[in-house]
């Protein structure tokens, strides 16, 4: 697993840009990475914050010495709150969350009733994915009303995942989706307003239609995470070209025994088998292959990959080395240990994958 760290580099800094141009908080989700390294650079180019989608992944960036960290996933059970509540008590450290649940509310209360500090609860909203988050308007003023008068919670805003975006590979079409799934937002946030319940944070998030996102008035800010490395299903949706994309997978053809066939040792436990976000098929095959995209990897077990040849004009030999673009650059990340960071394809480092494995 490789990451070209001048492309790496370059993708930082210009979606630090693009919020610093929107007058947003940068607040990027580190899913993508899981890498204190990486999440360093995010915060050196000007996040305020990470986001982070399970609290293992928080506790790992907060051992690496990272203070502000927002967990973006509903905390339902006993056991996870009072982890939360431990990783919040820590000394020097800012914590946050989400609910969408009056189950999610008790949790939490329970857990943190009685500390020095409230723990800030900001209200997921469901703005067109569907996945988790309550209905704009009313439910969210409903249940926002309930964090507020919950001992040890504090009513911090609303938040939301943009994720539909994933599905829409026409640029006009999924910017209109990103602005109008941020205005119901908007709109639910000057309903509490109106209630008497100052979303102070207005948080969104989804790399593809982040510039419409961003610039939606209302919007104080942003959790992108893909961006970093970017990956085939994002120049699939037109999102970012391959040269963009940081991450890559080199790989060695290890058999050829059919004219039309070859197989690389990547199979599913490096490649993984997601084809696409949230259920989306916006890149052919499992991944591309730089240089030779004459070559479609159509197939995947564990630790092969097939490539299917054309007879006709494209072949391989065994011992090649084939620079690979995962599809989803997330799950491929988080299967490695290490990241080997080149630059001018010289090796300069290697980068702990802290968080790898942290799904809990």
């Amino acid at each position: 697993m490789i990451v070209d760290l001048a492309v790496l580099e370059r993708n930082v800094t210009e979606m630090a840009a693009l919020a610093y141009k929107a007058q947003v908080a940068l607040r990027p989700h580190v899913k993508t990475h899981k890498t204190p390294q990486i999440a360093a650079m995010q915060l050196d180019a000007g996040a305020v914050g990470l986001t982070c989608a399970k609290i293992g992944e928080a506790e790992v960036l907060a051992d690496a010495g990272f203070t502000n960290l927002f967990v973006c996933y509903p905390i339902v059970t006993e056991t996870k709150a009072r982890r939360l509540a431990a990783l919040a008590g820590r000394p020097g450290l800012s914590v946050s969350t989400i609910v969408d649940s009056q189950q999610g509310i008790v949790a939490l209360s329970d857990a943190v009733a009685g500390t020095a500090e409230p723990l800030e609860t900001l209200v997921k909203v469901n703005t067109g994915l569907g996945r988790v988050g309550v209905a704009p308007g009313a439910a969210t003023v409903d249940l926002a009303r309930s964090v507020a008068a919950a001992p040890g919670l504090r009513f911090g805003g609303i938040c939301a995942h943009e994720g539909f975006t994933y599905g829409l590979p026409d640029p006009e079409e999924r910017a209109a989706a990103a602005r109008s799934g941020v205005e119901a937002l908007v709109e639910t946030a000057e309903a509490l307003s109106a209630a008497g319940l100052r979303a102070a944070r207005v948080s969104v998030g989804a790399t593809p239609g982040i510039d419409a996102l961003a610039a939606a008035p209302g919007v104080t800010e942003i959790r992108p995470g893909n961006y970093v490395f970017y990956d085939a299903m994002q120049v699939g949706l037109g999102v970012a070209t391959l040269d963009r994309c940081a991450l890559r997978v080199l790989t060695t053809v290890v058999s050829h025994a059919a004219r039309d066939r070859a197989v690389i040792d990547a199979g599913s436990k490096t490649l993984t088998t997601d084809r696409g976000a949230h259920g989306q098929t916006t890149a052919g095959g499992y991944g591309t292959i730089v240089g030779r995209e004459d070559i479609h990897i159509e197939r995947l077990s564990e630790e092969h990959g097939w490539l299917r040849l054309d007879p006709a004009g494209s072949d391989v030999e065994i011992g090649d080395t084939l620079e690979i673009v995962p599809v989803h650059a997330c799950p491929v990340a988080n299967l490695a240990h290490e990241l080997t960071v080149v630059r001018d394809d010289a090796v300069i480092g290697r980068w702990t994958v802290a968080a790898a494995g942290r799904v809990r």
